[in-house]
């Protein structure tokens, strides 16, 4: 039997103005053998310019550097049409970061503490590289209790936001709540009692109807519309 093809490499592209730091995550994806970094960055301006170059298939992004931060280059790749296959981590010093609501609104895929193991580093760009949001428990319930701290959405956006919903059905809705509030695929399937895959085409389609690039821009869509608020803790 002839041996399979190779799968096609990960391509990363590193945003971070600490050079030890690069040099640490560099050598951590390049020790994986489905992974590799194409690209380093030393500022937000450096990482728009090299994600056009190398069109990496996730970029981790930190949120604070000099001159044009990880947030405005954020925004530059998520807007760029000819970048859509591009998917943005956000990397941050705590896990709940002031920037993070932005961050998704920007058009991030999630965010990670730079505090994580290195498991956990290479399972979120496998995550996102996949396809899905980068939207760990903890994190998802800082989002919860601080989205609307962040800066509430004007009357008209949040109408805006509402109108949208109207395309969803009864049950697609129920799924985004569920979406909003952290659960997994099969979290969300156990309590609603259907199956994963069935979760997973609600998700899909849901996305289609909002035009949200992924799971993380669900998030924003919900909250954004109201169908969800952020409980008091």
């Amino acid at each position: 039997m002839p041996d399979e093809p190779p799968a096609e490499r990960i391509r990363v592209l590193l945003a971070d103005d600490q050079a030890l730091l690069r040099s640490a995550f560099r050598v951590l994806v390049n020790s994986e053998p489905d992974m590799t970094v194409v690209g380093e960055a030393a500022d937000g301006t450096e990482a728009v310019e090299l994600a056009r170059r190398h069109l990496p298939d996730v970029v981790l992004m930190d949120i604070r550097m000099p001159g044009t931060d990880g947030l405005a280059a954020t925004r530059a790749i998520c807007s760029d049409p000819a970048l859509s296959e591009v998917r943005v981590v956000m990397l941050t010093t705590f896990e709940v970061d002031e920037y993070v609501v932005q961050s998704l609104r920007a058009g991030a895929s999630g965010f990670l503490g730079k505090g994580a193991e290195p498991e956990e580093l290479l399972s979120a760009i496998r995550i996102t590289r996949a396809g899905e949001s980068l939207l760990s428990p903890a994190a998802t319930k800082g989002l919860i209790a601080k989205f609307l701290a962040q800066g509430d959405p004007a009357p008209h956006d949040e109408d805006r936001a509402a109108t949208r919903l109207g395309a969803l059905t009864g049950r697609e809705r129920e799924v985004l709540v569920q979406v909003a509030g952290g659960l997994s695929n099969d979290e969300i399937g156990e309590r609603l009692a259907v199956s994963p895959l069935t979760v997973k085409t609600h998700v899909n389609r849901a996305m289609a109807k909002l035009s949200a690039r992924d799971r993380a821009q669900l998030v924003v869509i919900a909250y954004e519309s109201g169908l969800v608020r952020p409980r008091a803790e």
